[in-house]
């Protein structure tokens, strides 16, 4: 695909079993705010940022990735993603059309490679959000989204393919090869990461990581066994605020304790391979709510 017809991460969908806990974990040491609550859903802003919600929490009987949600930038974006999509053999979960959410617009939803429900959208109404200062020690807004994937190169190809990202760079080890692509759509150095996963399972721990100019975050707790559809959002935070932890290991799979030093990350110059037939798609559309 040659243009990129994606501008920025809107939000992300989860369930939960022990939604109080998680509810407390975002609303508390996580810092956003929560907006909304109805019948164990409940919506959370960054206070930072225009988007009417970065995390939207389920009670459900099981820890899933509903939905990740991606900005457009006019409703003729949407309809001629949705026609390419639909041309490239993706399978639309639902046509373009109003979006029935917080802030309304105009978008579709649809399976990607690994069965995760994706949705884009334009003409989402602007929240009404402030400045944060820079001593203020909560979310700026949601910066990116963290995938695991069985096959790394392949969930990077159909991503390329089919929505106009671009390869930053690669984590590698030398004991266990490329384990992290990092993915861009714009000038920002990546909106998404790819991370291997020796199993379809996504483990995330409440991990900071020291940056140049912000400071990241990944949820606690959230264990998503026998499901390829996982994934971490992380936030951006004041410039100026510490880290409340010195480690950079975050990308670091939590089965291993070697030192960050023993890592390199590569520029992605590298040519794609090519990716095999998407898989049917293991389970249907999240709730619409």
């Amino acid at each position: 695909m040659s243009a990129r017809l994606l501008t920025h991460l809107r939000h992300v969908d989860l369930a939960v079993p022990d939604y109080d806990k998680q509810l407390d974990f975002y609303s508390g040491v996580w810092g956003l705010t929560k907006v909304a609550e109805d019948s164990g859903i409940s919506f959370l802003v960054a206070e930072g940022f225009p988007e009417q919600y970065v995390v939207r929490l389920r009670k459900g009987d099981e820890n899933l990735l509903d939905l990740v949600s991606y900005g457009a930038a006019h409703p003729a974006d949407v309809d001629t993603l949705a026609e390419r999509l639909l041309a490239g053999g993706v399978q639309l979960i639902t046509q373009p059309g109003t979006v029935d959410t917080p802030g309304g617009g105009y978008g579709f939803r649809f399976f990607d490679i690994d069965g995760r429900t994706i949705e884009v959208s334009a003409d989402v109404q602007a929240r009404r959000h402030r400045k944060i200062e820079e001593r203020e020690s909560i979310p700026v807004k949601l910066s990116h989204v963290v995938l695991n994937s069985n096959d790394i190169h392949r969930t990077r190809t159909w991503y390329e393919k089919h929505l106009g990202f671009r390869l930053s760079d690669t984590l590698s080890s030398p004991h266990m090869g490329e384990v992290m692509h990092f993915m861009r759509i714009s000038n920002q150095h990546h909106l998404m990461a790819i991370a291997r996963a020796p199993t379809p399972h996504c483990t995330t721990s409440p991990s900071r990581c020291a940056a140049s100019t912000s400071t990241c975050a990944a949820p606690a707790g959230h264990s998503v066994p026998d499901s390829p559809r996982c994934g971490a959002p992380a936030a951006t935070w004041p410039a100026t605020t510490p880290s409340r932890t010195s480690s950079t290991r975050m990308a670091t799979p939590s089965n291993t304790r070697r030192s960050w030093s023993a890592w390199t990350r590569t520029p992605g110059t590298r040519t794609s391979t090519t990716s095999p037939s998407p898989r049917s798609p293991t389970s249907g559309a999240p709730p619409t709510r």
